[in-house]
């Protein structure tokens, strides 16, 4: 069959978002095709931390134990002032609300390597690489199919595929995002920083988590990323340099507040820089996210500083956000409709978390003299206040705003869980202690703490998802004290695991499928997925 075919899903870029992406439709049943225009992965390190519902995303693509085996805990994040005294710190729990620990360090080829295998397993995907895609075209309805044109490594000659949706998960410089008119919105945080990876059997002077100096003319961020690597960051002037004998010296001066180094200079084979790179740090929100049937995802729709670790982070919320509701209208038939709540649910949440982290940028580096040490007098003080750094945690995942999959109810008392992640403990299923999701599967679910309604059951039915009574699960009452906190008798989780809609105590049924059913279709048979007549293609 030749490359001209027609796709249920081309996935342009197959980095941590598009890999990740492929295998959650996968889970779905659906078919893709990555097109990557390195022939391997990016051998050099970026991002360096995942937090705990990064590692719910892994769990449910099936690589979460061995990420846990190549990742580390860590405790959490310090911000220091300039002679590394302590202003305030920001604790992380090895337990949080997702079933992992809440920071994760980790190397990201070793992720990438993880992902690339779990993609092998799946007869789903395909992976072409040393291919580039060179433009998008849909009709102008918007309508499918979209033709994705492409050249093969070393050849002038154009070829062409067809797809039922693109995914552009082409980072910064998205071609995807050109294609379908989008412009950046810049939210205002530009510099320039020099990163530094590092492995080394020195000793290092450092706690075990995140450390960030808050200083104005020199700030600096360090992380422990594994047994013996370690990354600095750090604000250099236009005119620094860190290569030949001078800049030698020069990163000597900067390491040396945490590790103590030779005078001769700092490579030895006690000190092996992996890598040097200069990066700007830009703060950065497409304009739109979709168009038609063409949709993005990561660095192609949203740029965000790294200060609280969140930039890889996004781009797998997003493909957790979007495969489910893909899978559906590709599959069974939902209304087209169900994919303009991706960038109505994600966009929002990829601009609060950018503005958190500008925020904390600035607390580094924004204004100098009285000014800055007012700011940071000011954080320190704040931070002080009992429960405000467990606020500031908790506030990089905010609940997703009311929409047709999100049934906000007024909060007389209690609290609000639609559009907040249903937790993830232990349970007991078939003898086995195992985590919630592994319970749950792919699907839509209901979580009661009663004996379900006749009509609530009727609905779960429909949306082919399971009916589960908290009590059965034998898990540590977690499940049952969030619904009380909650006031709910039951919950209507999605296949992300957000909470869509609840039944408060003591009305008995849920009271949103006006809203959300036409989305669904759930009037319908959902269980079981149309047949996919397309046959495979062979890889080039």
């Amino acid at each position: 069959m030749s490359a001209s075919a027609r796709r249920p899903v081309v996935i342009i870029g197959a980095g941590p978002v598009g890999v990740t992406a492929a295998l959650l439709l996968a889970r779905h049943g659906v078919r893709s095709l990555l097109l990557e225009r390195h022939r391997d992965i990016y051998p050099l390190p970026r991002a360096v931390v995942a937090d705990d519902e990064i590692c719910r995303i892994l769990q449910n693509v099936g690589i979460h134990k061995e990420f846990a085996a190549v990742s580390r805990p860590a405790p959490g994040l310090r911000l220091l002032d300039p002679r590394r005294r302590l202003i305030t710190e920001f604790p992380r729990s090895l337990q949080g609300h997702h079933g992992f620990a809440q920071t994760n360090m980790f190397d990201q080829p070793e992720l990438e390597r993880l992902l690339r295998v779990a993609l092998a397993r799946r007869p789903e995907c395909e992976l072409w690489g040393g291919v580039e895609a060179v433009s998008v075209t849909q009709p102008a309805d918007g309508t499918a199919p979209v033709r994705v044109t492409f050249r093969r490594d070393g050849s002038d000659e154009e070829e062409h595929l067809w797809a039922d949706a693109v995914l552009g998960c082409d980072g910064a410089g998205s071609l995807t995002r050109e294609a379908i008119g989008a412009v950046w919105e810049d939210l205002h945080f530009e510099e320039s920083w020099r990163v530094i990876d590092v492995r080394t059997s020195r000793r290092v002077n450092s706690w075990e988590g995140a450390e960030q100096i808050c200083c104005a003319t020199r700030p600096a961020t360090y992380m422990r990323v594994g047994e013996d690597r370690y990354r600095w960051e750090f604000r250099l002037d236009d005119d620094e340099r860190l290569d030949g004998a001078e800049g030698q010296e020069r990163l000597r001066e900067l390491v040396a507040p945490w590790v103590d180094l030779p005078s001769d200079g700092p490579e030895g084979d006690d000190f092996e820089v992996i890598r040097q790179a200069q990066y700007t740090f830009r703060a950065r929100l497409a304009d739109r996210w979709r168009q038609g049937r063409v949709f993005l995802l990561g660095d192609a729709a949203h740029l965000t500083p790294p200060f609280v670790g969140q930039g890889l982070c996004a781009g797998l919320r997003d493909a957790y956000n979007l495969t489910w509701k893909l899978a559906r209208v590709l599959q069974q038939g939902a209304h087209d409709g169900l994919l303009d709540t991706y960038e109505h649910e994600r966009k929002p949440h990829a601009r609060h978390l950018i503005r958190v982290a500008v925020a904390v940028g600035w607390a580094m580096t924004g204004g100098q003299g009285r000014g800055a040490a007012f700011r940071r007098a000011v954080v320190g003080t704040a931070c002080r206040i009992p429960g405000m750094t467990a606020a500031v945690s908790r506030d990089l995942s905010p609940a997703l705003t009311a929409g047709p999959l999100v049934r906000r109810r007024p909060r007389l008392t209690g609290r609000a869980l639609a559009g907040t992640f249903c937790p993830q403990p232990w349970v007991r299923h078939d003898g086995r202690r195992v985590r919630l999701d592994d319970v749950l599967g792919d699907s839509f679910a209901v979580l009661t703490a009663v004996p379900p309604a006749p009509r609530m059951t009727a609905m779960a039915s429909a949306l082919g998802a399971p009916a589960i009574q908290v009590g059965d699960l034998g898990d540590d009452g977690t499940l049952a004290a969030w619904l009380a906190r909650g006031r709910s008798d039951a919950v209507l989780l999605r296949p992300d695991r957000v909470v869509m809609d609840t039944v408060p105590t003591g009305t008995g049924d849920f009271t949103g499928t006006a809203t959300w059913a036409p989305l669904l279709h759930t009037a319908r048979r959902t269980a079981e997925a149309r047949p996919d007549p397309l046959p495979r293609s062979t890889a080039p």
